[in-house]
């Protein structure tokens, strides 16, 4: 069962993430962790993406790639692994396609976490997150006790500058400009599932479960 988890920022798809490695007990894999971890470790990959790193330039789209390989080599991923976070565009999607077709492999399913924009928008400027001890909150869905103040350490909460809405909307413009194509791209191959990300976060992940288990 190997799974792309697809929708655009805030959408909530590293929830639903997590929640598919933990019950297929398959890896939740992110591609910020796997750059850590060789980079960690001074694998020779990790190294050669840290000399981008370093200069404030993108891993190229073969080298990410590579990397990925690497990680859905390891045993742990013999039963399948969720990825989350590549591919973001068309390139990255069409360099891993290639290499997973010449190891006579590929992606089983596609999920795209559906959330219209305006819903984003309003979830995202809803968060509140403490600038002391890292706790999160929201207005509406999770509310402190004291409007305002973290409940486990007493400061004050923030809205983060990219929680703004005006961020929110730049960074939805980015995803529909490079990401929203990979709809198509995943369509196209007959391995796109779409789910109403709009609904609570149990009654998406059982869209999810009743797909991958049709």
């Amino acid at each position: 069962m190997k799974i792309i988890m697809l929708g655009a920022p805030g959408a909530g798809k590293g929830t639903q993430a997590k929640m598919i490695a933990d019950k297929y007990s398959v890896p939740h894999i992110s591609t910020g962790d796997i750059f850590r971890a060789n980079i960690k470790n001074g694998t020779e990959l990790g190294m050669e993406a840290k000399k981008y790193m370093d200069q404030g330039l993108l891993v190229p789209d073969e080298l990410t790639v590579k990397i990925l390989l690497d990680r859905v080599a390891a045993d742990d991923c013999k039963n399948g692994y969720v990825l989350d976070g590549f591919p973001r565009t068309i390139p990255q999607a069409q360099v891993l396609d290639k290499a997973l077709t010449e190891l006579n492999d590929g992606i089983d399913y596609a999920i795209d976490v559906d959330v219209p924009d305006e819903n984003i928008v309003k979830r995202m400027s809803g968060r509140r997150a403490c600038p002391s001890c890292g706790a999160t909150y929201h207005i509406e869905h999770v509310p402190p006790q004291k409007e305002g103040i973290c409940d486990r350490c007493g400061k004050e909460l923030v809205l983060r500058d990219d929680d703004k809405p005006e961020t929110v909307l730049n960074r939805l413009k980015v995803y529909h400009e490079q990401t929203q194509p990979l709809i198509d791209f995943f369509s196209k191959k007959g391995v796109l599932r779409t789910v109403d990300g709009t609904r609570p976060m149990q009654d998406v992940f059982d869209a999810i479960a009743g797909t991958l288990e049709a």
